[in-house]
């Protein structure tokens, strides 16, 4: 029995996540899969995120069939039955017997033939024994084990976000980090939204900002906009954090792959001159083509060590980090992260903000940020680098949302859910995208 090129796909990008640390969003946006229909990209996207998603409900139903421990199953085999699993648990239109089949194939075409009777043996019996699981309902003595049980988030991790924010936006978290996450994307002018509706793309006003819009049906993939990249896919907390930096004549942004926020600083900064510096050159490339602006001049180069001078007066430091407010796009980063990684990406945070600092002008201002939601990639970091207070001011962010309101780019008065003391942070399931923090710093005169 052959396998579908979708199940064949949704494997191969399964098992590179798992042996080499791949990122799924990257593999299932690669041309690897250029050569399958549209109905096979969704099926190959259902898996892939699905599985990913639900990584620790499969294993443990399947965990309660296997006569072996699944830690001690060839990742071929594991990915298979993590497949076929998923496929008749949650995908109710899919049958199980061409779900077990076709994952059974796949455990040969991984030429693991021998495991194969063991695969069709546990993928039967769960078939048989199992029924979708469903979500908790909201209760006051929820746990944090809870959450993390019935929503398939490390313990450790709901742990700190219950600590940290309280167990009912825990649940946001984990409730927003399972469901397909909405679609948002940037508009500069109103002709390219014009353009958009008679491609057969249906627009939303975003949430937090006037110049968001939501993609509530279409594919904006095929618009002509967007293949000639007028348009940006861009969270719109992402797109919130551009809007911070905002005008200056002369705009560093410090890790700017894969260019997002510099189109967005560069449309608010039409005539400023801008740089953006990537330390990895495969990602300057790639930040090279996606942003085409005529005032931008895309550098590879270690922010760490920028042969720059310090006048710049508008400085973006976003820094790479865990990406814990990304999961509901990002889901393997949950099974991927380790305690220990926050301790390693503080360090390196607060080299990349100090070395930010150093390019900021007097009466510049800079802007630090990451995806993250731990305190230790956040305040923690801000704190350190500022300790001794000489030269910088940390500012409110605050004052800065209410002169974007003020100015009719702001879409939301509810500040108060944005703001962590002077810090931005948006929280998942809380607000209708992604989990930004932000912190704003001024140098002295």
């Amino acid at each position: 029995m052959p396998v579908s090129p979708a199940r064949a796909a949704a494997f191969d990008i399964l098992l590179r996540v798992e042996q080499q640390d791949a990122y799924a969003s990257e593999l299932l946006h690669s041309d690897r899969l250029d050569k399958l229909s549209a109905a096979d990209r969704g099926l190959t996207t259902e898996i892939v995120m699905g599985v990913l998603r639900c990584r620790s409900r499969l294993d443990d139903a399947l965990a309660t069939q296997s006569s072996r421990p699944l830690e001690k199953l060839d990742p071929q085999v594991l990915t298979a039955l993590r497949i076929a699993a998923y496929q008749f648990l949650y995908l109710s239109r899919v049958p199980a017997r061409a779900a077990i089949n076709e994952s059974v194939e796949l455990v040969k075409r991984a030429r693991k033939a021998s495991a194969a009777p063991f695969a069709n043996a546990v993928l039967r019996q769960l078939a048989e024994k199992t029924s979708v699981p469903s979500p908790i309902e909201t209760q006051l003595d929820t746990s944090a084990a809870q959450l993390a049980y019935e929503f398939a988030h490390p313990e450790w991790l709901v742990e700190r976000w219950a600590k940290h924010f309280g167990i009912e936006k825990a649940e946001a978290i984990c409730r927003h980090d399972q469901r397909i996450p909405t679609t948002a994307i940037r508009l500069d002018t109103a002709e390219v939204e014009a353009e958009l509706q008679r491609d057969g793309i249906e627009l939303a006003p975003g949430v937090l900002l006037t110049s968001a819009r939501i993609v509530t049906s279409g594919d904006l993939t095929q618009a002509r906009t967007y293949r000639e990249g007028r348009v940006f896919i861009q969270d719109e907390a992402s797109q919130l954090i551009a809007a911070l930096v905002g005008k200056g004549a002369r705009v560093l942004d410090c890790c700017a792959a894969p260019g997002s926020k510099t189109a967005a600083i560069a449309a608010r900064n039409p005539t400023a001159e801008i740089i953006a510096a990537e330390l990895h050159p495969h990602r300057a490339e790639l930040l090279r083509r996606r942003v085409r602006a005529a005032n931008v001049q895309v550098i590879t180069a270690d922010v760490l060590q920028l042969a720059l001078h310090d006048n710049f007066d508008r400085v973006l430091a976003d820094a790479p980090c865990s990406g814990t407010g990304t999961l509901a796009r990002n889901p393997d980063i949950k099974w991927r992260l380790k305690p220990q990684d926050l301790h390693d990406l503080h360090a390196k945070q607060v080299a990349i903000l100090d070395a930010a600092l150093q390019q900021l002008a007097p009466g510049g201002r800079a802007v630090y940020s990451t995806c993250s939601l731990e305190p230790e990639e956040n305040e923690d970091v801000v704190e350190e680098a500022l300790w001794d207070g000489s030269g910088y001011t940390l500012l409110d962010c605050r004052a800065e949302l209410e002169a974007l309101r003020s100015s009719g780019e702001l879409a939301t008065f509810d500040f108060d859910s944005l703001l962590d003391g002077k810090f931005l942070q948006t929280i998942p399931g809380v607000q209708h995208c992604d989990g930004f923090f932000a912190a704003l710093i001024h140098r002295l005169s």
